[in-house]
Parts: structure tokens; sequence; C-alpha cells
């Protein structure tokens, strides 16, 4: 018989197994049916086609690279899933560092039981979120660990973007400064508490996971005086300002009415013993301005449908010490926002 006539494939197709097992990642050919008929149908690009080791990508310019890892708690909540969450966490770095989300490689680590249905939907949601956002996932990699040691899947992203505008950096801020933020905040954590613990979630009550860089694109390519960009993921709005604020070494002054909180996140919270504006968004981020720019910042941001909703909260002011932020209350009372020592809410990201 020719080697012609030999048919090396896998005899058990991708669909024939109910659950991951240890030999779909075991570098044979049953790990290779999985990659082939799942990961790279569903996250196709000429680089995964290639099914080499590496990707070789062209770029014009600077690069900005970041990387995550993303374990959230249920895998499916209220407005998103891990899968979807993977990319947009990514690319949210990538906006907010001041880049054009480009590529991405993607790691899963499997746990051995993890019924194959359930990989199938968050994968093809992962492909679906990297189309919707402009970004190729050019390279992977899959390990399974034994039943009992995984918690099911994990997710290790890689981010690469193309630099635009100039640098985005605490070390930018100065007093003076705006602080805006892109939307209310809080309603990725909040939803996924609430469906972690098995509670009524509010009508309308949903994770912002959402790709960003539409909005921070506006704002670097109009060419206005960004000074600083930051994602309000885990530690929420406030946990980031007060690490811009020590970074940059300013004291902020927040305006607490100001601050767009939704009235269900506000309940949620007291009913979990939470504070809102220390709990992950996953679609919004802060922004410190010049404040010549800040009205046409905001216009711009409104403009977007991620963003539509922005808001100028605060100021950089010399009148609140270095590396402090003040919370003013309408009332007159003022408390510090400083940053946790722990996190009031794990694997919500």
């Amino acid at each position: 018989m020719s080697d012609d006539a030999i048919d090396r494939s896998c005899p058990v197709p991708f669909s024939a197994y109910e659950h991951v097992t240890l030999a779909h990642g075991g570098g044979g050919r049953v790990m290779h049916r999985l990659i082939a008929e799942l990961f790279r149908r569903e996250l196709a690009s000429p680089e995964l086609d290639e099914a080499h080791d590496g990707a070789r990508l062209r770029t014009s310019g600077d690069v900005v690279v970041t990387t995550d890892a993303f374990t959230v708690s249920p895998r499916w909540f209220p407005g998103g899933d891990l899968g979807r969450l993977a990319v947009h966490g990514t690319v949210n770095d990538l906006a907010v560092s001041g880049a054009v989300p480009r590529w991405m490689t993607v790691s899963f680590v499997l746990e051995e039981g993890l019924p194959l249905a359930e990989l199938e939907r968050l994968v093809r949601s992962m492909g679906a979120a990297a189309r919707e956002s402009g970004v190729r996932v050019v390279a992977g990699d899959t390990k399974v660990v034994e039943r009992g040691k995984g918690d099911g899947v994990f997710i290790t992203t890689t981010g690469i973007g193309e630099a635009i505008g100039p640098v985005v950096s605490a070390s930018r801020v100065r007093a003076g400064d705006v602080v805006l933020a892109s939307g209310p905040l809080g309603d990725h954590g909040t939803a996924v508490m609430l469906a972690r613990e098995g509670l009524e979630v509010p009508t309308g009550l949903v994770s912002d996971s959402a790709d960003v860089s539409p909005a921070t694109r506006a704002l670097l390519e109009a060419g206005l005086d960004v000074r600083c960009l930051r994602d309000a993921t885990r530690g929420g709005f406030a946990t980031v300002v007060a690490e811009i604020a020590e970074a940059a070494r300013v004291g902020v002054r927040l305006d607490g009415a100001s601050i767009p909180v939704r009235p269900e996140v506000a309940d949620a919270c007291e009913l979990l013993g939470l504070d809102p504006l220390y709990v992950a968004c996953e679609g919004r981020f802060v922004a410190f301005v010049g404040p010549a720019d800040a009205d046409r910042a905001l216009e711009r941001l409104r403009a977007i449908d991620v963003s539509r909703h922005a808001t100028r909260v605060g100021v950089v002011t010399e009148d609140v010490a270095s590396g402090t932020v003040v919370l003013a209350h309408p009332y007159g009372s003022e408390r510090v926002l400083d940053i946790p020592s722990g996190e009031q809410l794990p694997r919500i990201c």
C-alpha cells in the first residue's frame, strides 16, 4: 500500500467527544483535530492557518504589547462570557495604552472533563468578539490539566497594537487636568456577583464588557491633550484614580454628585456590602485631559456609542495633598479614596 493510501487523520471527529480529555492536550492527532475543527475554525486568520509556532507581523511604527489572564466565575454572566471578556480585556489594555488593537495570541488551560459544547460556545464567542474589535488571533496554545486541577478553563492572552498619538501616561498628569469617566461605573462586577450568588439580576443590569478602542482612538486621533488613560477593571474606578494620583504625585478632587452609577448598581452593591466605586468595569475607562481640551474630549466621547454617557467627574488640584484622591459629597463632607489592601470581588475578570 502506498503512503498516499494511508489515512493519518484522527479517526474520531472532534464532535464525537462530549468532554475534554487529557488527549486533547497531548500533542497527538486528537489535539490536532481539536485545533483544526474548533480553534482555527472560530478564530480564523491567515497566521493561524500557517499552523506554525509563531506569526510574523508587519507594522510601520511603534507597537504596544500587553498580556492578561482571565478566570471569571461564572463563565457566563448577564451581558457577556469568559470568551468575550478575554478579547475585550486585551483590546482595552491596548486602547488605554494609546494603541489601535491589531493582533492577539491566546492560550487555553482546560480541565479534563470540561464539556466540549461549553468550550465550543466560549471559543465561538471569542471569535465573534475579535472580529467585532478588528483584531486577528495569530497564535495560540492549548494545555489540559487533570480533573479537579483547573476549574474548567483559564484563558491567557497577549495583545499587540500599533501606537497612535503621543504617549499617554500618569507621568504627564498635571494640576488643572480634568478627570473624565467614559460611562456608568460598576456594571460588570455587580452583574457577575449577582449571577455568582444566584441572586436576581435587575432588568437591564448587564456587564459593561465592551471594546473601548473606538472611544480612545477618537480622542487620540483628534490630537487632543490626553494625558493619561486607564481602564477601570480590577479595583474599579476609585482604585484606578488613586493609582494615577499616586504615580503622578498629584492630588485629585472628585465630585460625588457627578460620578455616574446606575441606581440598580447602587442598590445591588448596598445589598452585597460593596462600594460601587471599587467594583470592576470591563467597558469603561478614566481619562485625564488638559483643561483646554476637556469639553472637546467630552463631545468626542459622547459621539461614540461605547462612551455616549461620558461625564466630567473631577479635577487635578494642588488643594489636595500629593498622591491623594478626595471624594466630595453633595452635602459638604469629604472622604479619601485609597487603594484597597485586597480585592473585594475575586474572579470577576
